[in-house]
């Protein structure tokens, strides 16, 4: 066995499948911070890497780690189980990661910094014990969803203005952070049967395959109706209608999703999470001359 891991063994630790979501959030905030992007590409590119490469592949890294004893039963190829990562390594990787994403952050101001912070501790207590938010699925996708949407979305917005970014950004990134609480939900179907055997209380697990399905679909759509009130009341008419019209397709999506839902979970995750992001990016592009002009 191999002292050190092998750099594909790492890059498989950190999932990089897993960064989108948040660099994704993250564009969305540079755009809906109103301010041009005129000289200021590095600093985004730095937001970027620290919205994904950085502060979610620490948070896989710490996940696989904490949870090293339930892959060995559920997927023993993952790189620690396997032995690919040997040792330790997963832990000093974690940490590493960790301190590396703080020294970025850090030099990107201190909103930036106490953002990354708080996505940081989240992380960790989503999967180190005694807290282990992962352990009831309330809490645990709570906490994904924080991450993944509002945090980095919040995280642009503040790089561009150099300050606490507008109230108008802020309600629309947590509206979707509360709807990602869906999306995480349907990942969890994957692993119903491990996390029932391992006392992992999950909502699938909790509540059923067929209500989580139903609950998971209600609270993605129920912010994005919110969503598209608040874009009325600012008279940004044609973005409501474009984010009205991907909630409609969700909503057809839905009715398939709900007939087999651990089934259709993958396939509902790649279609209607797809139309969800973008009306994400939307609603970015509307909040653009909202706040631009205050």
């Amino acid at each position: 066995m191999a002292a050190t891991p092998a750099p594909s063994a790492v890059i498989e630790l950190l999932k990089p499948i897993t960064w989108f979501a948040p660099m994704w959030a993250f564009a969305c905030g540079v755009i809906s911070s109103g301010q041009s992007t005129h000289g200021q590409w590095p600093v985004i590119a730095a937001g970027v890497l620290l919205a994904g490469p950085l502060v979610c592949a620490t948070s896989q890294a710490a996940n696989d780690w904490f949870d090293r004893h339930v892959d060995a039963i559920n997927e023993p190829g993952r790189p620690i189980p396997s032995g690919r990562i040997p040792g330790r390594w997963g832990l000093y990787l974690a940490l590493g990661w960790t301190l590396l994403s703080m020294a970025v952050a850090a030099a990107l101001g201190p909103w930036i910094l106490g953002a990354a912070l708080f996505g940081l501790v989240l992380a960790w207590i989503y999967s180190a014990p005694p807290l282990r938010l992962k352990k009831n699925g309330w809490w645990g996708n709570a906490a994904v969803g924080l991450c993944y949407e509002g945090l980095p979305w919040f995280t642009g917005a503040a790089v561009m203005a150099a300050a606490l970014p507008d109230r108008r950004v802020l309600v629309i990134a947590l509206l979707y952070s509360a709807g990602a609480h869906g999306i995480m939900t349907l990942n969890d179907f994957k692993s119903v049967e491990g996390d029932r055997r391992m006392g992992l209380l999950s909502l699938p697990v909790q509540m059923g395959s067929e209500r989580a399905a139903r609950f998971a679909c209600l609270v993605m759509a129920v912010p994005q109706v919110v969503v598209i009130a608040l874009l009325v009341g600012w008279a940004r008419y044609g973005h409501a209608g474009l984010v009205a019209a991907l909630l409609v397709g969700q909503l057809a999506l839905m009715v398939r999703f709900l007939k087999a839902p651990r089934e259709r979970a993958a396939w509902y995750n790649g279609t209607g999470t797809t139309l969800y992001v973008l009306g994400m990016l939307v609603a970015a592009f509307a909040l653009r001359p909202l706040v631009g002009g205050a």
